[in-house]
């Protein structure tokens, strides 16, 4: 009699807490749509409340368009829904551009039937001494509603949930707290400058998101991937408030796919597994590998690959030497004085086709001189060779000079002019003559 066998997945075997992952924010948001819309029709038919933990900021943007959808197309009714946010800026006015509660108008409840009295949201312009009174009665308000049924969460690049930030404790309720710089540096789009980012929020505390029935994370884009794979893969600590999620019963990670590439799974997908080692496979392996234990590449040896969880690929690929010198070629061949392609010559190794030609180019450029710093040779080649080239600068520049700084300059500017007699159009020639 032949043994059974036992096909057993071990793609997540590295991750401490549920995760989905979805091509794009806009398939992870309809799937957290359609579990707080499976929730409520639930509730709704045992004549129950919905008790719903929101969050705001970026990331929730597209789930509340997609609830509104449902409301307007699908019937989705909301008359039984009473939500609890997490969180408020202080202190700051009700109405203000930035308050959260003016988010939370804009973009759920003044598009749907909920009753504005089952509407919770913690007050940013309420007086510092009573703030501690009003936090308790926040508490006391979420139990007597009968405790969280589904909390939404987002998550910080330094991991902190609302806004409890690094160090928070795991036993904290809902207080005041003072925000880290990374924070109000990533929330600073939202006013004129960081100077006006409030220093201060109110938030729930961790212990009441815990207590929260069932809790679903969203987390979409590169920048989140780092804090999700600390979080998610790494051990519980109070540094990443988001990691202490792990000890929760009822948690699910909900990510795009780029938010998803340093997991282990994706990152180094031959320790979770059999793996099925294509040249792009074996470069990534072996590129990860150089890296970790830094070497270069034709260094490596029989004992690095087996060390670092690469035995099955000296088992099927042969000796390190090999495996090395494929991995380095494939290197090499990504180094080109033909960056947008050679025209009418077919180079199957080339890392850009050769048609169309000429190709239309952009160039993202973090910072404004980062495109000539970085890439200058590769931004000079594009243009030289006929191609349409473009620069999408993604800051304007402006936070990476202080204000003290530029009036400093500005000071010993008009003090030379005045010391050598020099009127503003004779500064400009001279301005012009220096860059030239």
């Amino acid at each position: 009699m032949s043994k059974p066998t036992f096909n057993i997945d071990l793609t997540d075997s590295f991750e401490r807490i549920p995760v989905k992952i979805y091509p794009n924010l806009k398939e992870g948001s309809r799937f957290i749509a359609s579990e707080i819309a499976a929730l409520i029709k639930s509730k709704q038919a045992k004549g129950e409340k919905c008790v719903l933990g929101l969050a705001t900021g970026s990331s929730p943007k597209t789930l509340y368009a997609e609830l509104v959808r449902l409301h307007k197309e699908e019937g989705l009714s909301f008359k039984n829904v009473v939500s609890f946010n997490l969180d408020e800026y202080y202190p700051i006015d009700v109405d203000a551009l930035q308050s959260y509660n003016r988010f939370m108008k804009t973009h759920l409840f003044d598009h749907v039937d909920i009753d504005p009295k089952n509407i919770h949201i913690p007050n940013g312009e309420i007086a510092k001494e009573n703030v501690k009174a009003f936090c308790h009665d926040y508490e006391k308000q979420i139990e007597n509603a009968g405790g969280i049924d589904l909390q939404i969460l987002g998550i910080g690049n330094n991991g902190h949930i609302g806004f409890n930030e690094p160090g928070s404790s795991i036993n904290s309720r809902a207080r005041l707290v003072t925000l880290d710089n990374s924070t109000r540096l990533a929330n600073s789009y939202e006013f004129a400058n960081i100077s006006q980012v409030p220093r201060l929020a109110i938030t729930m505390g961790i212990h009441t998101i815990m207590q929260a029935k069932k809790i679903i994370l969203m987390a979409w884009g590169q920048s989140k991937a780092p804090v999700v794979q600390k979080s998610v893969e790494s051990h519980v600590t109070e540094h990443i408030p988001a990691s202490l999620l792990q000890q929760h019963d009822d948690t699910t990670f909900v990510l795009d796919e780029t938010a998803a590439t340093e997991l282990t799974r994706y990152k180094s997908p031959w320790l979770t597994g059999e793996c099925e080692w294509t040249p792009k496979m074996v470069r990534k392996a072996v590129v990860h590998m150089a890296m970790k234990v830094g070497k270069p590449i034709l260094s490596l040896t029989n004992n690095d690959y087996r060390d670092n969880g690469l035995g099955d690929l000296l088992v099927e690929k042969g000796d390190a030497y090999e495996i090395n010198l494929q991995a380095y070629y494939m290197m090499r061949d990504t180094i080109t004085g033909w960056p947008g392609g050679k025209p009418d010559v077919q180079m199957p190794n080339h890392p850009e086709r050769s048609i169309p030609y000429p190709k239309r180019c952009v160039i993202f450029s973090p910072h404004p001189d980062d495109d000539i710093i970085s890439m200058g040779g590769t931004f000079l080649r594009l243009h030289d060779q006929g191609h349409e080239v473009h620069v999408a600068y993604q800051t304007s520049g402006n936070i990476a000079v202080t204000d003290e700084f530029v009036t400093r300059f500005m000071d010993f500017a008009v003090g030379f002019e005045e010391m050598f007699k020099i009127d503003n159009k004779k500064s400009k020639e001279i301005l012009g003559e220096a860059r030239s």
